[in-house]
């Protein structure tokens, strides 16, 4: 532990001596927020469903076919029960919930007015528009259908007349009422801040000791490789939270994102994600021999992920065999749990999968480039 103790005081001096290195860390976080956040916009192309019809009637099997024959929502679950649709949203197997009320087809026909709610996930604020104004479309479309087809009755009880149906539909929408997209991006890109400072950082700061020579000089002295790696990695883990944390305040108080889950639970899961980062890091570390081919084979790979991470495309607009291989990219699981926790307020239980996976990438990718450079280096 001495030893540790002793390289990883020579690490953080070396770091912060590097000016250039301490603004990427401290400085360049808090600039790539502020303009990505108001630069990224996204759009989305299909909408999970899950319907609650109450009414069970004909009027309201029609209407939810048609949504469903719009090509834009996919149906994934039909209940009675408002509290499992409520659970399906909490868990992200839907986006929109579609909630018809009993007595829906007699106060159509009695009153010619219905009404209808539909609740969106506007953590994505964005999306949520667009996804309410094609329900819209089709709902008013269906109630045009209504008002040629249906013979609505008279409150006088005067016998059938033609009459004119119309659905009030009710929106509204739940963790980012207001639909700022902001709300939804930030989270992402603290995420992308964070996998730079891992990722990128870390390959340069070990390609950097290859150049100096002073890596052979190591290997030839008492300290351990495992010594070493623990050296090289704690002082970029620790700063790794140190610029999220960063992020994080800068998106509290410069963008107002809300934080209604655990700040801890936020930070319990940024370190399982920086051992990916930092072992992919590391791995690239041994593939290259100088700073330049690191910087290169990282932002190819940095890039990749992003693309495939749902940050700016949605990972279900993807083609199944995209959809399969974003399942092992790190940042797309470390996006959802974000996300979820910042604006769903989600707890343990709710990102248990997402959290298992991450967990078991970061395993994963970090024994494979610790051996990786065992062998490199022997």
């Amino acid at each position: 532990m001495r030893t540790l103790r002793f390289l990883l005081r020579k690490e953080y001096l070396q770091i912060f001596r590097d000016r250039i290195m301490v603004a990427q860390l401290l400085l360049l976080p808090a600039i790539q927020l502020a303009l990505l956040a108001n630069a990224a916009t996204f759009e989305i192309k299909s909408a999970r469903l899950v319907v609650v019809d109450e009414d069970r009637s004909a009027t309201s099997r029609g209407l939810v076919d048609r949504m469903r024959a719009g090509g834009r929502f996919e149906l994934v679950k039909s209940t009675t029960s408002a509290e499992r649709a409520d659970d399906a949203m909490m868990r992200r197997q839907a986006g929109v919930i579609l909630r018809i009320p009993r007595e829906f087809e007699r106060d159509l026909v009695r009153t010619h007015t219905a009404p209808v709610q539909l609740i969106l996930n506007a953590e994505d604020g964005a999306a949520a528009g667009v996804t309410l104004s094609y329900a819209q479309r089709i709902v008013a479309e269906y109630a045009s259908e209504l008002a040629a087809t249906l013979r609505l009755s008279t409150l006088g009880g005067e016998g059938p007349v033609a009459g004119q149906g119309r659905l009030d539909v009710r929106a509204r929408g739940w963790y980012n009422p207001n639909l700022d997209y902001r709300f939804y991006m930030v989270p992402g890109i603290l995420v992308q801040l964070v996998t730079m400072v891992g990722t990128l950082l870390t390959a340069l700061n070990i390609v950097r000791e290859k150049e100096l020579g002073t890596l052979e000089q190591l290997n030839v002295t008492p300290v351990t490789r495992g010594q070493f790696i623990a050296a090289k990695l704690i002082p970029l883990w620790s700063l790794g939270l140190v610029a999220l944390t960063i992020g994080m305040l800068v998106a509290r108080f410069a963008f107002h994102v809300p934080m209604r889950g655990s700040v801890l639970l936020v930070f319990g899961t940024a370190s399982v994600y920086l051992l990916a980062a930092l072992g992919v890091g590391l791995l690239v570390s041994t593939m290259v021999s100088t700073q330049q081919q690191a910087m290169f084979v990282t932002f190819f790979i940095v890039l990749v992920y992003l693309l495939m991470s749902g940050l700016f495309t949605p990972v279900r607009s993807m083609p199944i065999w995209a959809q399969w291989i974003a399942q092992a990219n790190p940042v797309m699981h470390f996006i959802e749990i974000m996300r979820a926790v910042m604006l769903r307020g989600a707890g343990l239980r709710e990102i248990a999968r997402s959290l298992a996976i991450l967990s078991a990438i970061a395993v994963g990718v970090f024994s494979l480039s610790v051996r990786q450079y065992a062998k490199r280096a022997a």
